[in-house]
């Protein structure tokens, strides 16, 4: 499916060169976003190999059986994009780190999405029988067990960056600030927040919901590359403000989606939770995702003096908007 209604196609927007419908919006972005010679299909198919193999190896069956099993369910579903820490390895390389420093924490990274996904299911909270097409953890192994291995996700990742993450390629004094991040993204002025807000909240709450919820794991994702490659203050706040803006973009752009086939009308009554379709409409959520596409690409301008290492990040913007190819086609 191709999201032809967000992003006008002109000869100033930085998108591959493959056969698309015609896009009615623009968004201009500035030449050091170019580069016509970059596959991020290719990159991101080999990192997620990567990532698979290692959360397999980082998650294996012990005692108790059952909570392993629903753990393992989640995190090593098919079909799973590895945003965050695909992101987190390519925030890294852009300041020279080295991938084996960043697998660990991004490692960490997908078992803290994981359980945040597995917890937002419930019937308590957003209450989703299914994931990716698949049955939610709860509908599987019950709800208490869905809670456990949630809740043992968390410390895993972080005891997971600690065990795993090479001494001599980065400093404990990194790994630290990495840990204050998620856990500062996951807690209770965090995602958790999201969640509350998405509960509690009214229309209003909507940017809060989104930058909560969905905002959180993506400035989180960019930002722990960063510091694991040793990135200036500056350019770890460049990053936030990209992650944030990439990580809003993509469920707004996913919401859009949903709204356009759930009614084939542009009112997305139909859309569940505090999202922009479902306070605004779909062509306010198309403004919305306009201007985050355009911040994102802003805040990576100033890293241009990177070169085309930064390419990565500014693929995942346009994917973010775009979706030019399929996840099928990954895994």
């Amino acid at each position: 499916m191709v999201f032809s209604s967000v992003i006008a196609s002109t000869p100033h927007v930085c998108l591959p060169k493959i056969a698309r419908p015609a896009l009615r919006r623009t968004i201009r972005c500035s030449a050091a976003s170019v580069s016509p010679g970059f596959d991020l299909k290719t990159y991101w198919t080999s990192l997620i190999r990567e990532i698979d193999q290692k959360l397999d190896e980082a998650i294996p069956v012990k005692y108790p059986q059952q909570i392993y099993e629903s753990m393992r369910y989640s995190v090593l579903a098919k079909g799973a994009k590895r945003a965050p820490p695909v992101m987190c390895v390519a925030a890294c390389e852009i300041f020279g780190g080295n991938r084996l420093a960043a697998f660990p924490t991004a490692c960490a990274l997908e078992m803290v999405h994981a359980a945040s996904l597995i917890h937002d299911d419930l019937p308590c909270m957003d209450d989703d029988p299914s994931r990716r097409g698949k049955p939610s953890n709860h509908t599987v192994f019950g709800e208490d067990m869905a809670i456990l291995a949630g809740d043992a996700l968390f410390p895993l990742g972080f005891q997971h960056i600690v065990s795993h993450t090479p001494t001599d390629l980065v400093p404990q004094t990194r790994l630290l600030r990495v840990i204050a991040e998620i856990a500062r993204a996951v807690g209770s002025t965090g995602m958790a927040a999201g969640q509350f807000l998405d509960l509690e909240g009214g229309p209003n709450a909507v940017d809060l919901v989104q930058e909560k919820k969905f905002g959180e794991m993506g400035q989180c994702s960019a930002v722990c590359g960063g510091l694991l490659a040793g990135a200036s203050d500056d350019e770890i706040e460049h990053l936030r403000k990209y992650g944030r803006a990439v990580g809003i973009l993509y469920e707004v752009v996913d919401d859009i989606r949903e709204a356009k086939q759930q009614s084939g009308e542009e009112d997305g009554s139909k859309s569940k939770g505090k999202s922009y379709v479902s306070v605004y409409g779909v062509e306010k959520a198309m403004d919305v995702a306009e201007n985050l596409r355009s911040q994102a690409k802003k805040e990576l301008d100033r890293l241009e003096k990177y070169g085309d290492k930064v390419m990565p990040l500014y693929s995942f913007v346009d994917y973010a908007a775009d979706r030019y190819f399929g996840f099928e086609e990954l895994v």
